[in-house]
């Protein structure tokens, strides 16, 4: 079928040359440009997954921020026919989608892979109990830990939980299988898990738009032995769950996503995903099984494609899931022996594990090709004005044992601020300054400190500062508070005021949050004065009883009104205190320090530490200054 539109220069980002791109992406797979509605958009796989949540008439949507799936809930918040929240974390928003798709709304959960561990709780369950509206839950994998603490492969979360899992390889394929997800709920009576990775999410293409379906909120049924798990009534819903896995597997082995494209008989590929993309560039004249419906694995049809060719290979980004299958069958097969298990794969990587000649990237100069230069790295830093600047100064001052969280904070660990011990995962940084306390003792609990931001405080901190009380801690906890979710691109939480939707929210206290849980000792300091944070810092540190200390600040990057920074005056001789705080806006030129006007937020903290009174206002900032 071939889809009439007419592009809009203002609706692609790019200018002239990225309409011309479109128009022959377009041509490629056979759109005709005219006159008529839009029906065709470039869209991330993110968006994309939106739009067919929307199209499929989804009625509700949760989600906690985390790269590379943050956008999904975003976009999805533009819709007015949506109703779109930010949850305090993943399990919350697993248990409030299921529990609306119970109430019989077609709902749907996105998070990253390591939020899905988050929510394994109720994730596991509600394979059992299955559902009424249909439940689609979207985890974004991460291969090669472009923002994550590791690069698990979720794929295994379906074949655990006995649940469908579709993979799209690009955004019209993200769109497309959303909608398909939700039929498959319905139909099978399960949730249905949509992996993305972050190149399907972050990645822009094509996509076909359709019209949103008004699908009916179901009548609630109660359904005592469907809905409460008890030990007897789950004895009976097991067998369901294996029933209707091998159902699935009939499915699996029919479904048009599950597609043999034969070329040749030498080789025959098994991929999926964003792999999938590769192999077809790596190997155009490869015969190939592309799985978009990777669980249940699809036996019979891989069984049928295997005689079709005379090698057969599997590609697969991180693990050997549908590898180890195929050789389970007792099938010759190749995979991991020839790909890398780490990191994501790509056109090259595929074309030298088969033994193809590389694609070399060049580029031509004087007529001559050339090897292309690599792009230099840019080492990762806490932004110029960061808050959390100042409060790791200092701890590194005080010689703090730091336990860290997932944040925009973690890279107070690299240096020069080089103040933090470990990170492990959201919420944990106050749990693992108790357990050192329990294997030190309370003199070592003197210098530990534990910080963690407002999100992931609410996230999954509360209950560990709970810990520290009952169970005697006497650690220092700091929230690091600048007002919002700022990593993931300033989403909102129950501290900010706001909803995903922007409306107006009841704002958490942090401050009675401490108290309730038992800590009598609660202090805010703000987060650019640096002599009150140290004062602060070593009063509480210095005391036998649970403290915490609420640095705040708002994010530099939220801030709309700005003075015109800071300046260094003759009287500068290059001491290198300044630099110490780590600002991107601070160098050293010709033995003396340097700021940078374009950078500097005109937070004041490099003034502040410098022991010669050389950095000061702009003349043309004062009086207007923030700090």
């Amino acid at each position: 079928m071939k889809w009439k539109g007419f592009i809009y220069l203002s609706s692609i980002p790019g200018g002239f040359a990225a309409v011309q791109e479109f128009c022959s992406i377009c041509e490629e797979h056979g759109f005709v440009i005219g006159k008529g509605r839009i029906m065709l958009e470039l869209l991330t796989g993110n968006e994309a997954v939106a739009r067919g949540a929307y199209e499929a008439g989804v009625h509700f949507a949760a989600a906690y921020p985390g790269t590379p799936s943050t956008e999904i809930l975003e976009a999805l918040a533009k819709y007015d026919e949506v109703d779109a929240q930010w949850s305090p974390n993943e399990k919350v928003a697993m248990e409030v989608a299921i529990g609306a798709a119970i109430g019989g709304a077609r709902s749907m959960v996105s998070m990253k892979h390591v939020g899905l561990n988050v929510a394994a709780d109720p994730l596991f369950t509600a394979s059992y109990m299955g559902v009424n509206g249909g439940l689609v839950i979207v985890t974004a994998d991460d291969p090669g830990m472009h923002s994550s603490q590791d690069e698990q492969d979720n794929r295994y979360y379906a074949r655990f939980a006995k649940l469908p899992m579709l993979e799209p390889s690009n955004s019209q394929e993200c769109k497309d299988y959303v909608v398909l997800a939700f039929a498959l709920s319905e139909e099978f009576d399960t949730p249905v898990l949509l992996r993305l990775t972050t190149r399907t999410a972050h990645g822009r293409s094509p996509v076909n738009l359709g019209q949103r379906q008004e699908i009916k909120v179901k009548e609630y049924k109660r359904q005592i032995e469907k809905y409460i798990v008890l030990p007897a009534h789950a004895r009976k819903l097991h067998p369901k769950v294996h029933q209707r896995m091998v159902r699935l597997e009939d499915y699996a082995c029919s479904t048009p996503v599950n597609e043999i494209q034969l070329r040749g008989r030498d080789l025959g590929i098994v991929t999926c995903g964003a792999a999938y993309q590769y192999v077809r560039e790596a190997c155009p004249e490869a015969s190939v099984l592309k799985l978009g419906m990777t669980y249940p694995v699809p036996t019979e049809l891989i069984r049928r494609f295997a005689g079709e060719v005379d090698e057969l290979v599997v590609v697969e980004e991180l693990e050997p899931l549908l590898e180890d299958h195929i050789r389970g069958m007792s099938l010759e097969v190749k995979g991991k022996d020839m790909f890398t298990r780490f990191g994501e794969l790509s056109t090259e990587t595929i074309r030298e594990g088969l033994g193809l000649e590389n694609a070399v990237s060049s580029r031509v100069s004087g007529g001559a090709v050339e090897p292309e230069q690599p792009i230099p790295g840019r080492p990762p830093v806490l932004c110029p004005g960061c808050p959390h600047r100042g409060v790791f100064y200092n701890l590194n001052r005080l010689g703090a044992v730091v336990t860290g969280d997932i944040g925009c904070y973690t890279l107070g660990a690299l240096p020069p601020l080089s103040a933090m011990d470990t990170c492990l995962c959201m919420g944990a940084s106050i749990g693992k300054a108790l357990g050192m306390e329990k294997a030190q003792g309370k003199e070592f609990a003197r210098k530990t400190v534990a910080v963690i931001g407002d999100s992931t405080f609410l996230h999954s901190g509360i209950t560990g500062l709970m810990d520290v009380v009952y169970n005697h801690g006497t650690i220092t906890t700091v929230i690091l508070d600048n007002g919002i979710t700022a990593m993931t691109g300033h989403q909102h939480n129950p501290a900010t005021g706001f909803t995903a939707k922007r409306g107006p929210a009841y704002k958490v206290d942090l401050e009675q949050i401490a108290r309730a849980v038992g800590v009598e000792r609660v202090r805010v300091v703000d987060a650019y004065d640096i002599d009150a944070v140290y004062s602060v810092l070593k009063e509480e540190m210095a005391v036998e009883e649970p403290s915490v200390v609420i640095a705040r600040r708002p994010c530099a990057l939220t801030v709309k009104s700005r003075s015109k920074g800071y300046s260094v005056n003759s009287r500068c001789i290059g001491c290198r205190k300044c630099i110490k705080l780590g600002c991107p806006a601070l160098a050293i030129k010709d033995g003396v320090a340097e700021i940078n006007s374009q950078l500097c937020t005109g937070c004041g903290m490099c003034a502040q530490v410098c022991p010669r009174q050389a950095i000061t206002l702009s003349e043309e900032s004062k009086g207007d200054s923030r700090g």
